[in-house]
């Protein structure tokens, strides 16, 4: 018998989940990926199915509260991220924060 998930395990899984559901908003993301390293959540698309060059779109870190993470967004011109999103919050839902990071980068699916 395989031993319990754990609840950051299970808290991974959820945001996977999450995230993957909302993406699907942008046809041109063939994947997605939230692959955790040092307490935070990375957001990193596959566009097009080009897996050799993921857009990597935002961080996210757990405030122990489901619709409320702490965020920042990839900057590719310093290749860093910034905790000063363009919409002034730098919290929010997950989905916020990846509609905010892929809106920037990718526009607007409905326009």
């Amino acid at each position: 018998m395989a031993p319990p998930a754990s609840s950051d395990t299970v808290k991974a899984a959820g945001l996977q989940h999450r995230l993957t559901a909302h993406a699907a908003r942008w046809p041109q993301i063939t994947e997605f990926k939230v692959p955790w390293r040092a307490g935070y959540a990375y957001s990193d698309a596959v566009i097009n199915g080009d897996d050799e060059d993921d857009l990597q779109l935002c961080r996210l870190k757990d405030t122990g509260h489901l619709e409320m993470w702490g965020f920042a967004l990839f900057t590719y011109g310093d290749e860093h991220y910034e905790d000063n999103p363009p919409t002034g919050l730098s919290f929010g839902s997950p989905e916020d924060a990846l509609g905010c990071a892929v809106g920037l980068y990718l526009g607007d699916p409905a326009g």
